[in-house]
């Protein structure tokens, strides 16, 4: 297995926090050597899903122009927290789409239920080719909570992309963080905090446009952080939300 890491991963582009590249070692940390193979659960989604998550993922990258950047981290099967800015309609997407197969088989990006349900061809692809969860802003109930939903939706195998600011902007200024990813992390401390920066993906599909316009962005992955023990929520919130500006300047 060790000997797919080159090719599997060659077209991501890995930099140490100086900016410098590197290629010829690979440090993992010790909990695996290599990703896991594709969870049975995706095998075995009919084929349609299957290639219409495979069209898609490539379409995404194309329109977007994406490029995939890992500061100080790597892709990783392990169970992670994606938490990034959010300017368009896109940025769920071409998270998930900048994900090596195994690891976007098990990423679900978290969204909002009145855009994604609004009809058949967006409920489609909600649930049954990104496997996002859905969140009723109109109807959050004190006992079921989106942090309690998220953390159902996990359970100790999938990953998350979240957008801690709560709703898009303009995408010149990062807004301050919800405390959703604080109380995830409460409640989860053990996962990985992966903070992602996106580029320019709000003019690739502006506010109140339906066609994207296809133009290059740029995700950048950086350092996984955690929740401190006793850590305050005001200082993590801020803390997590400096980490995603850190990438904006790399």
């Amino acid at each position: 297995m060790l000997s797919r890491w080159p090719r599997r991963l060659s077209e991501y582009n890995f930099r140490q926090g100086d900016g410098t590249s590197f290629s010829n070692v690979i440090e993992r940390p010790a909990r695996s050597k290599t990703l896991a193979p594709l969870p049975d659960d995706f095998a075995n989604r009919g084929w349609f899903a299957r290639l219409t998550a495979s069209v898609l993922a490539g379409t995404a990258k194309l329109i977007s122009g994406a490029s995939a950047r890992w500061i100080d981290c790597q892709p990783d099967t392990c169970q992670r927290v994606y938490f990034a800015n959010h300017t368009s309609h896109l940025d769920a997407v071409v998270i998930w789409a900048a994900l090596p197969p195994e690891v976007r088989s098990l990423a679900r990006p978290v969204a909002a239920a009145d855009y994604w349900e609004k009809n058949a061809i967006r409920r489609y692809l909600a649930h049954q080719v990104f496997n996002a969860l859905l969140i009723d802003r109109l109807k959050v109930k004190v006992h079921q909570s989106p942090v309690d939903l998220m953390l159902r939706a996990i359970g100790d195998r999938y990953s998350l992309i979240v957008f801690p600011e709560g709703g898009r902007t303009s995408g010149e200024e990062l807004g301050e963080f919800k405390s959703g990813l604080y109380y995830l992390s409460k409640k989860r401390p053990e996962l990985e905090l992966v903070p992602v920066h996106i580029d320019n993906v709000n003019r690739v599909l502006p506010r109140g446009e339906v066609l994207p316009v296809p133009l290059l962005s740029c995700i950048t992955f950086g350092p996984p952080i955690y929740l401190e023990h006793r850590e305050p929520k005001a200082e993590f919130l801020r803390r997590a939300r400096d980490a995603v500006l850190r990438l904006k300047e790399m």
